[in-house]
């Protein structure tokens, strides 16, 4: 089983910390020296993975992780999984992006998405795939 690890490139390294987590195989699609070939393989792992994982983070700058997850959400909801690691500040910025990624959760949910956010997500989210990974084998 492979999972695709999409979602926010800036900031924290989740990827990092999460891919010690999983017995599975993964696809990270994070590279120094990003080039159309990159962008290629990442299109064709992102079609051929088991699941399509999609992590936010404070790092996020741009909207297009969340367009993919809610495009994917539409697409193949079997295969993807939100995880909303962003953490609340006390700023009004943080406090809106907070709220809109609750909403973004929400209407994830209604899709039937499985969604995971909290102190506990990214060890949820490998507890899940790992189970999944072994089903499978």
């Amino acid at each position: 089983m492979k999972v695709f690890l999409g979602g926010t490139c800036s900031g924290w390294k989740w990827r990092d910390q999460l891919q010690k987590m999983l017995d599975c195989d993964y696809y990270n699609p994070i590279v120094k020296n990003w080039s159309e070939e990159d962008r290629l393989r990442e299109v064709k792992e992102r079609e051929e993975s088991d699941y399509v994982l999609y992590g936010i983070t404070n790092g996020i700058k741009g909207v297009y992780s969340i367009a993919e997850v809610v495009d994917d959400s539409h697409k193949r909801p079997d295969k993807v999984i939100f995880l909303n690691l962003y953490q609340e500040q006390k700023n009004k910025e943080s406090k809106q992006m907070s709220h809109s990624l609750k909403a973004v959760e929400n209407l994830l949910k209604e899709n039937r998405i499985k969604v995971y956010s909290g102190v506990h997500a990214m060890q949820d989210v490998a507890d899940f795939l790992n189970l999944m990974n072994k089903r499978k084998g």
